[in-house]
C-alpha cells in the first residue's frame, strides 16, 4: 500500500497515524486540463477567482486523487489521503466544501488515456455523494454505489457480488460514518477493517487488484486516524 500525501493538505496528525506502515509519495497539482475533464469552465474560474488560496489547495488533492489512481494501475494498492474532499463537487456546482471531485477526475483520467474500461466507485461517508453520482449518472463505463446509514461489510459484500464487469474498484473513504464522529454514525474501526477486506477481495476477484481510495469526510481526531489505519490495513493485508 503507498500513500498519496502532501503536507500541504494539513493532516499530519493523521500521517503519523500511518507513518512506518505504508509508503509516502508526494503528488503534484492536478492541471487545469485535469480539471476540465470533469468539470465546466464557469465553476473553475468561480473557484479560482472566489476562493484562490482553495482553489491552489483543491488542485493539490486532484493531484493526490490522480497519483493513487496511477500508482493503482502500475500494481499498487494506493490511497490518497488528501483535503479538500471532492464528493460533492459536480460539473458545474460545488458545495459542502467540496471544490473539484477528486475521484471523478482521476477516474476519467484513466479512462480517456485507455488504462480502464469500466469502473466502480463506491463512497463510505456518512453523506450521499451527490456530486459523483450526477457525473456518472447514466454512464456505461463508471458506475456508483453509496454505502447507505445502517450497512457494514456484511452487506457490502452481498452488493459488490452483484457488480461486475469493472477493472477497477475507486473507493470514496469518508469516515464520518463512525459512531464517535460528529454526525453519529453506525460504524465500528473494526468495522472499518472488516469493510477494507471486502474491498481488497472484491478488487482481486474482478478488478485484477486495482483498487485505489481517497480520503473524504471523517472529523474526530480522536478516531479518524486510526479508523483510516484499519481501513488501509484491512485493504492491504
Amino acid at each position: 500500500m503507498r500513500i498519496a500525501y502532501h503536507e500541504k493538505y494539513g493532516l499530519d496528525h493523521l500521517r503519523m497515524e500511518l507513518l512506518g506502515r505504508f509508503d509516502f509519495v508526494e503528488p503534484s497539482a492536478a492541471s487545469e486540463e485535469d480539471l476540465r475533464m470533469i468539470h465546466d469552465d464557469t465553476l473553475i474560474s468561480r473557484v479560482k477567482r472566489v476562493w484562490p488560496t482553495i482553489y491552489e489547495a483543491a488542485k493539490l488533492a486532484v493531484g493526490g486523487a490522480i497519483k493513487a489512481a496511477e500508482m493503482t494501475v502500475q500494481g499498487e494498492l494506493s490511497f490518497g489521503l488528501i483535503r479538500p474532499a471532492g464528493h460533492h463537487a459536480s460539473r458545474s456546482y460545488t458545495w459542502g466544501y467540496c471544490y473539484f471531485n477528486n475521484i471523478a477526475i482521476a477516474v476519467e483520467k484513466l479512462r480517456r488515456e485507455g488504462k480502464i474500461e469500466k469502473a466502480l466507485i463506491v463512497d463510505t461517508d456518512v453523506h450521499y455523494g451527490d456530486g459523483t453520482a450526477k457525473i456518472f449518472g447514466g454512464s456505461p463505463n463508471v458506475s456508483y454505489y453509496h454505502l447507505s446509514r445502517g450497512c457494514g461489510a456484511k452487506v457490502l459484500s452481498k452488493i459488490l457480488a452483484t457488480k461486475n464487469g469493472y477493472d477497477l474498484l475507486a473507493v470514496s473513504a469518508g469516515f464520518d460514518s463512525h459512531k464517535l464522529d460528529w454526525k453519529g454514525g453506525w460504524l465500528t474501526t473494526e468495522d472499518y477493517r472488516e469493510i477494507g477486506l471486502v474491498f481488497r477481495d472484491y478488487a482481486d476477484r474482478e478488478c485484477g487488484g486495482r483498487c485505489f481510495a481517497v480520503l473524504e469526510g471523517g472529523y474526530n481526531p480522536e478516531v479518524l486516524g486510526r479508523n483510516v489505519r484499519a481501513l488501509l490495513e484491512g485493504m492491504s493485508s
